[in-house]
């Protein structure tokens, strides 16, 4: 319940609102005293700016005497035509608008849901300066890319509001998880998520995969079913690959973000659905209007503040500690217990394209997290095209992050593998003869071989 207080030209104040529309005598007033403490209770100030003006040198100063006893109160300030040039030096002095005498009552409603809106948005920005990130995303939003830097403000900046944002970039550069940190971050945190991939629906059901449909409104639509939209009211819908719906469902679309109502397919009563929208597309959405594919209003009404997330190529700094992420990830899922990526490998994830993004990279360490039998990846885990174009690793100086002794262990399993394959290729996989040449035992090499998970019969196979 909103406080609203009322004083009026002879600096009397009363919670009752009668006093805007020209009555003369108001109830319950209270004498204006500079005794009173300050009562934060009140959220609307609707002030006389001749109250203003007849105990002050200024506008400013009564203003400021007004926020020493309603600190958080928006002041909306009264004038007649004459002192309109007042009330506009108070507007600019810090009150919240101004009104003129005689007030109609829809001015009046306009100003308090403005002063509503306004204070819903301050509270959402407290919120998140105060405390923005919450624990299950400080993985994510530690990077070390000033794109991603870039991209991070302004999820702060835009989280705590209703404002539609549309998300661009390149397949796998993680829309999705952006969208969910959005929302994260949103006072409908509490309230559904619900994603919808446009692309992987057909065009037939879109419209009712998106909107619901009534009982008999198609062959097959044996019983009500509930749209995205009504199952995202409250919270958030997220419309990936938002460029690939047809004409027809942009035409609803549009209609959805400006009425807010939908009407089920086969229906006629309007629904009205309170969802926050968050697109997403990989396609250049301008040339989709310039070739006449996408509706220009429908995508001015999604662009009201595009992100674009950057390709894994552009912030490559990042690599290593993605794979660290993905690497505890996959610990958990798969029961392994892989402690880091040999730093010759992480030199070469460096180096490469990833025209897959972020994605080809999670899948990348999932494989390799499978195919490694000890506790640090090795080449052998990671697909071929990773490499040089000898299978083998790029030398580059040792990462000295590690323990010596930690450090030592890898070397030296690195080398003990490469001797041994490269000695078992030139001996056709024979191990006598691979033994003799290394002078070790035909036995400490079969161990040797066991521990590094080699087979002489793969030797064999290579050079027939």
């Amino acid at each position: 319940m909103r406080k609203m207080l009322v004083i009026t030209r002879d600096g009397s104040r009363s919670e009752e609102i009668g006093g805007l529309f020209g009555q003369e005598k108001h109830t319950g007033t209270v004498p204006v005293s500079t005794d009173t403490p300050p009562d934060r209770e009140v959220d609307t100030l609707f002030v006389d700016v001749e109250s203003l003006l007849g105990k002050h040198t200024s506008v400013a100063k009564g203003l400021e005497g007004l926020w020493s006893q309603y600190p958080s109160a928006a002041i909306v300030v009264l004038a007649d035509e004459a002192n309109t040039h007042h009330a506009v030096d108070a507007v600019k002095a810090g009150a919240f608008d101004y009104l003129t005498r005689p007030v109609e009552r829809e001015e009046l409603d306009l100003i308090v849901d403005k002063v509503r809106e306004s204070d819903v948005l301050k509270s959402e920005l407290d919120y998140l300066r105060g405390q923005f990130w919450n624990e299950d995303s400080l993985e994510y939003v530690d990077t070390r890319s000033r794109a991603m830097r870039d991209v991070f403000v302004n999820i702060r900046q835009v989280a705590g509001t209703r404002t539609t944002v549309l998300l661009t970039g390149e397949t796998g550069t993680g829309k999705s998880l952006i969208a969910k940190l959005i929302h994260a971050h949103s006072n409908r945190k509490s309230q559904p998520f619900i994603s919808v991939h446009c692309g992987a629906i057909p065009d037939t059901l879109v419209e009712s995969e998106l909107f619901g449909h009534e009982k008999g409104a198609f062959t097959g639509a044996v019983r009500r079913k509930l749209g995205k939209f009504e199952l995202a009211h409250g919270g958030t819908i997220f419309l990936d690959e938002i460029g690939t719906v047809s004409q027809s469902v942009q035409v609803k679309l549009l209609n959805v973000i400006q009425e807010r109502f939908i009407q089920r397919v086969g229906g006629e009563s309007d629904i009205p659905v309170d969802v926050r929208i968050i697109a997403a597309t990989n396609e250049d959405m301008n040339e989709l209007c310039e070739r006449g594919k996408f509706r220009r209003d429908l995508f001015y009404r999604l662009n009201v503040f595009p992100i674009c997330i950057p390709p894994l190529r552009e912030r490559r700094e990042d690599i290593p500690r993605l794979s660290e992420v993905f690497i505890q990830q996959f610990n958990g899922l798969l029961n392994t217990e892989v402690k880091g990526i040999h730093p010759q490998v992480l030199d070469r994830l460096m180096e490469y394209e990833w025209p897959g993004n972020v994605r080809e990279l999670e899948n990348v360490i999932e494989r390799a997290c499978i195919l490694e039998t000890g506790d640090v990846l090795l080449p052998e885990s990671f697909p071929p095209d990773l490499l040089d174009t000898q299978g083998e690793m790029v030398t580059s100086p040792v990462r000295t992050s590690l323990p010596l002794k930690e450090a030592r262990r890898i070397t030296v399993d690195l080398f003990e593998r490469q001797y041994l394959s490269s000695l078992l290729e030139q001996c056709n996989g024979v191990i006598k003869d691979a033994a003799g040449r290394a002078g070790v035992t035909t036995r400490q090499l079969s161990k040797l071989m066991g521990r590094h998970g080699l087979d002489k019969m793969d030797f064999r196979t290579k050079n027939r």
